[in-house]
């Protein structure tokens, strides 16, 4: 592996602002940054790489993926999903706890942990999983070590609904670290499937989902949740915001998370892509959609995750009952946002903010998330090209073998992915033998 890197005339995207400039790479360090002019080798042993008209921003941060290890490897392991995270501009990423068995003990964690170790070619860090009798497990993990708290308020994959009230409360009022939740009401989600399946049969179509899984079900959930963090100081940290309503809760120790899949589709889409676009919460309206986009400007959205959560194909068959919920989206987000910047959603200044920035400030990620000298080295290189790349089956690196975003024409590309310094995607091919490293955290 080169030890030194250096990176000319790109357009460095940091701290807001975008500036042509050149940076040094030593070991997994950026040990320099020049704007305005190029770093000359001094000897032998660089790569030096010609940015000219390529953005270089930091690593992404994806605060939201499952990938599915322990347990569900026939649909994805932390070895193929780093892989589409790499190709995808995600440096780092910050893994769910529903997997066999369940991230709820310290135990567990320390195992999923060492899986890890040599198999991931991204940073990574799992969070501990809530449930209605583990804060003991809780209270004994070491602070600097992992992210937060995973608490389900609401079933989904993985039945880890904690729904005591005593629960909540204990948790909100004692966690020593932020508390990310997934809100949606399951009384009400059930209600809804029940009244569904009365008018449409057992397995309602997928185009009925958003109806089953309605705003009101997120709206209820997330309310208490922020109920609870304002009551208790707590920090907490609202997951895949659907809906506009949810919005009016953000502001002070409440902060959102926005997800790729919400910000590109609407309920309209499922007669056309049906279980694919399957997710929970659902895709909602249109209405929906446009509130969040205009979030991501206005700060009440503080990042952008994917909830990357593959599944086998055959498995997104069926309606609304049977087809399972989740996509994989971790390899496409970067660059389905830059198409967003075309369409004038957001600047790239912003997205940057947003998708590296903010995770790591929120998340108290060390070291990570900026282009500043002594700062580890997590670099994504990205053009945008004039022809555009029609996504097809055959770019997806994740292990299910399928996207939401094939037959979409991008014009943005991934050219290079640098962790710690090492250059993990070169525009064709993941370079295996780099493995990234466990995530520290400094709250």
């Amino acid at each position: 592996m080169m030890k030194k890197t250096i990176i000319n005339n790109a357009t460095v995207v940091n701290n807001g602002e975008s500036h042509v400039g050149s940076l040094l790479v030593n070991g997994d360090r950026i040990e320099r940054i020049v704007m305005g002019g190029v770093i000359e080798p001094e000897g032998e042993g660089y790569m030096v790489v010609d940015a000219t008209g390529m953005y270089l921003l930091p690593g992404v941060i994806d605060d939201h993926v499952h990938f599915r290890e322990p347990g569900m490897t026939a649909k994805a392991d932390m070895h193929t999903e780093s892989m589409a995270a790499a190709a995808g501009g995600v440096t780092s990423v910050l893994d769910m706890p529903n997997v066999v068995p369940q991230t709820t003990t310290v135990a567990n964690w320390c195992e999923r942990m060492e899986i890890a170790k040599g198999r991931m070619h991204v940073n990574y860090a799992f969070f501990l999983g809530a449930t209605n009798d583990n804060l003991d497990e809780i209270m004994a993990m070491p602070s600097e070590e992992y992210p937060g708290v995973k608490l389900f308020m609401g079933s989904s994959t993985g039945n880890m609904l904690v729904d005591r009230r005593e629960m909540l409360e204990g948790l909100f009022a004692k966690s020593p670290k932020l508390i990310m939740s997934h809100c949606e009401d399951t009384a009400r989600i059930n209600a809804n499937m029940k009244r569904a399946q009365e008018l449409y049969g057992d397995d309602p179509d997928v185009t009925h989902h958003a109806e089953i899984r309605d705003a009101e079900a997120c709206w209820q959930s997330s309310a208490l949740a922020a109920e609870l963090a304002k009551a208790s100081g707590a920090r907490l940290h609202i997951a895949h915001i659907s809906t506009e309503r949810e919005l009016d809760l953000l502001g002070g120790n409440v902060t959102g998370e926005a997800c790729v899949a919400h910000l590109l589709y609407t309920d309209e889409d499922y007669a056309r892509l049906r279980g694919r676009i399957k997710c929970n919460p659902s895709i909602k309206s249109a209405s929906d959609r446009k509130a969040l986009r205009q979030a991501l400007t206005d700060g009440r959205i503080t990042c952008i995750g994917t909830d990357h959560a593959p599944h086998l194909l055959s498995e997104k068959q069926g309606g609304a009952r049977t087809a399972v919920s989740g996509m994989p989206m971790v390899q496409f987000s970067l660059v389905s946002m830059l198409e967003m910047v075309d369409e004038g959603v957001l600047g790239i200044e912003r997205l940057v903010q947003l998708m590296c920035h903010n995770p790591a400030d929120i998340f108290g990620i060390k070291e990570r998330g900026y282009i500043q000298e002594g700062m580890k080295a997590d670099l994504v290189l990205v053009s945008r090209e004039e022809v555009a790349h029609t996504i097809t089956s055959k770019d997806v690196l994740s292990k299910c073998g399928w996207s939401p975003r094939e037959g979409d024409a991008m014009h943005w590309k991934v050219r290079s992915t640098w962790v710690n310094g090492n250059l993990v995607w070169d525009g064709h091919s993941v370079d295996t033998n780099v493995c990234g490293e466990a995530l520290c955290f400094v709250k």
